[in-house]
């Protein structure tokens, strides 16, 4: 496979890594992306990557919550210069709160009614009107005995570039306090999970073999290597329990107070993290601008 210069590029703003590194990496791999991201780290010369960090679509999160549910709408548009249109903020405030009564798919909230019209309807008539492609990309819904929301980088009430939705068991003033200081948390520290358990198998194999890999390569590169034995039963177990510690909401450090692990400071407050949702503008679609462009066009012609 022809291992092309934007390919080199993309891994090394994924990675950080140097472009021959970058490059090597890609043809090790025959072009694949995630193995050339693990290759490095494996060599020790790039961190994890999150798809989050190779985005480039713009638009707005939008979030609302009620009696115990929330939702948070993404809403993309070509340009942030629409972003900031408030006749695009109107819309993306009313598809949230259609979504929060009617709504638990993207398709659901695209039927229902929207003063008179279905969500699907108005959205049409404002691109028409604004003269911009833009396509309602996702919705998430979060259910608990409490739920808080909070948006970072705002850009009016309710709808920015992060939405954070959490679902918290215990007082309600208690859990709608610290709720918001766990939501800001979650928008600083974008965790992979709620817990251990609630983290995807994939992900967790993925990781021990990096780890697995590094660590028998660092290990056999020593001047005094240690056996095998010690490798896998003290050395990789420490790094997947940094591992967890780091990607894990509940394992995390509290920012407010790292001290305490989040779900520390949430026993202490005597409430507890059911779930949370973090929503950013974008995530998952690559950074090309000609990727985003397919993909509003996919969905208007859907």
């Amino acid at each position: 496979m022809t291992i092309t210069a934007q390919m080199v590029k993309e891994l090394r703003e994924a990675t950080g890594a140097g472009m021959m590194d970058a490059k090597k990496a890609l043809t090790e791999v025959a072009g694949d992306m995630e193995a050339a991201v693990d290759w490095l780290r494996t060599k020790g010369l790039a961190k994890a990557a999150k798809k989050a960090d190779r985005v480039a679509a713009e638009g707005l999160i939008g979030v609302a919550v009620s009696n115990g549910k929330g939702v948070a709408v993404e809403i993309n548009s070509e340009t942030d210069f629409v972003a900031k249109n408030e006749d695009f903020q109107q819309l993306v405030r009313e598809v949230a709160n259609v979504a929060l009564t009617t709504g638990d798919s993207v398709e659901v909230v695209k039927a229902a009614d929207l003063n008179g019209k279905s969500v699907d309807t108005v959205i049409q008539e404002a691109i028409a009107r604004i003269g911009e492609n833009m396509t309602f990309r996702r919705l998430h819904v979060l259910e608990g005995d409490t739920v808080v929301s909070y948006v970072h980088n705002a850009a009016t009430a309710g709808m920015g570039k992060i939405g954070v939705l959490v679902a918290l068991k215990g007082d309600k003033a208690k859990a709608e306090e610290i709720g918001k200081q766990f939501a800001m948390h979650i928008a600083a520290t974008s965790p992979l999970s709620l817990s251990e358990a609630t983290l995807e198998p994939s992900v967790l194999e993925r990781e021990l073999a990096v780890q697995t890999a590094k660590a028998l390569e660092e290990n056999a590169a020593s001047a005094k290597p240690k056996p095998d034995q010690v490798i896998h039963n003290n050395i990789i177990p420490g790094r997947m329990k940094r591992f967890l510690a780091e990607n894990t909401l509940l394992g995390q450090a509290f920012v407010i107070n790292p001290d305490l692990t989040v779900e520390a400071a949430a026993k202490e407050a005597g409430v507890e993290i059911t779930g949370y949702a973090r929503v950013a503008v974008g995530e998952g679609i690559e950074k090309k601008q000609e990727d985003f462009a397919a993909e509003v066009a996919k969905a208007l012609q859907g």
